[in-house]
């Protein structure tokens, strides 16, 4: 197909995302030329462990949860892929299967490029290579920070810092108070506290400390961030 079919709020998720909208025009076009769209309901699995490459993946809409299960049988929740970024090139480079699974959180549409599409652009176009190597780089330093933070910030400056993170990527003004933001990602507690990797009932007394310091506000549909400043402050103080 000649364009994807992606409505006005997902085209501008993906040709905003940091990462894409970086590359040549030339390279934007026959990534999107060759892209198609699928659309999924939130628990809906999109790709499961094990699962061979099939495909080179961006998150449009909603968000992906990427997950494994423990010995038990516990489901747990490394990460949410946010609109604008691309993931799965790595099995399709070394060529092994999914190493975790991935499901729709909330309303959630992805654009893919079949894995014979996306070497057909590298191909012709060598800038993928470097832009890829980059982001690979980048995704390195994400998670020597994640390391560097479970091991030398307490909950709180981690709590802090991932609510910063949440409110950069999913926030939403208050029409009442636009200073403050709602996280438009709604993350159960529990969710919340495995990727930090705590126990909920920590994460909930960190929160409850926050709400009666103004700093959040918790209500039935999710958090409000009441002053984003403050957040900051504990990140860096904590840091420091």
């Amino acid at each position: 197909m000649d364009e994807p079919i992606l409505t006005i709020e997902e085209r501008e998720a993906i040709n905003g995302g940091r990462w894409f909208s970086s590359l040549s025009p030339s390279l934007r076009h026959d990534i999107l030329r060759c892209a198609y769209v699928k659309r999924y309901k939130d628990g809906e699995l999109i790709a499961a462990r094990g699962d061979p490459p099939e495909e080179w993946i961006a998150c449009a809409r909603g968000a992906v949860r990427v997950s494994s299960t423990s010995v038990s049988g516990k489901q747990i929740t490394l990460t949410y892929v946010e609109p604008g970024i691309w993931f799965g090139d790595v099995a399709i480079f070394d060529g092994d299967r999914r190493t975790h699974d991935a499901y729709a959180h909330g309303d959630t549409s992805i654009l893919c490029v079949a894995k014979a599409d996306f070497r057909k652009v590298l191909a012709s176009h060598v800038e993928l290579y470097e832009a890829l190597l980059r982001l690979h780089a980048r995704r390195i330093r994400q998670l020597f920070g994640l390391v560097e933070d479970l091991n030398t910030l307490p909950l709180r400056a981690r709590l802090a810092k991932q609510l910063v993170h949440l409110v950069r990527s999913y926030g939403v003004p208050q029409l009442a108070d636009g200073s403050e933001m709602r996280i438009g990602l709604h993350l159960a507690q529990e969710e919340l506290a495995q990727l930090l990797g705590a126990s909920r009932q920590r994460v909930n007394q960190e929160l409850k400390a926050m709400e009666r310091e103004d700093v959040i506000r918790i209500e039935p549909g999710g958090l409000v961030v009441r002053n984003r400043e403050a957040l900051m402050r504990i990140v860096d103080t904590d840091n420091s």
